[in-house]
């Protein structure tokens, strides 16, 4: 396993310890029709937070199990602060914002290299 994939996969972890740490990991999965949106980060149907569960986390982990490319040039950080300071201003995301920005960092220097 490259010292890329071992990286995210330890960042994946941190995320989602942080978010269920900050109650922001669900128990319940979206509605398939949910999960069917074809908006980017299916905004229309999803907050952050059940993105980043249960389309972005498996999806990374499923690429990394699979030796498939990573995307590049992600940048899922900018979006996860703006959605949750505006809904948490005093949350308790602060951690799980600085692990995406790793992720982010992580991919991006992935796709380059």
């Amino acid at each position: 396993m490259s010292d890329t994939s071992t990286t995210l996969r330890h960042h994946l972890q941190q995320l989602e310890a942080e978010l269920r740490a900050a109650a922001l990991w669900g128990a319940q999965p979206p509605s398939e029709q949910a999960l069917a949106s074809t908006m980017p980060f299916m905004y229309d149907t999803l907050q952050i937070e059940e993105w980043l569960q249960w389309v972005f986390v498996p999806r990374l982990h499923a690429l990394l199990d699979a030796n498939a490319p990573l995307p590049g040039n992600c940048s899922v950080h900018p979006l996860a602060e703006h959605e949750w300071n505006s809904r948490f201003p005093q949350g308790p995301h602060a951690t799980a914002l600085q692990v995406l920005a790793r992720i982010d960092a992580t991919l991006t220097v992935a796709a380059a290299g």
